[in-house]
């Protein structure tokens, strides 16, 4: 596989963690009443969402491939 395909996987990887992100935080502010469970779903959410900047900065950050 070429480097441009793995990038291009990476940055898909990245986005659906921002999705996973967005759901959590959603879960969390309007579903939930639990307040353990709220504290774990935010948590992950969190997770996500600081996992996915850092990949997207990478991506971005790491230039053009040809």
């Amino acid at each position: 596989m070429s480097v441009s395909m793995q990038k291009m996987w990476i940055s898909i990887v990245g986005m659906g963690l921002f999705a996973v992100a967005m759901f959590a935080m959603y879960l969390v502010r309007y579903k939930l009443k639990n307040k353990w469970i709220k504290i774990i779903i935010g948590i992950v959410g969190w997770l996500c969402l600081i996992i996915g900047g850092l990949i997207t900065l990478f991506i971005v950050l790491s230039g053009p491939t040809y």
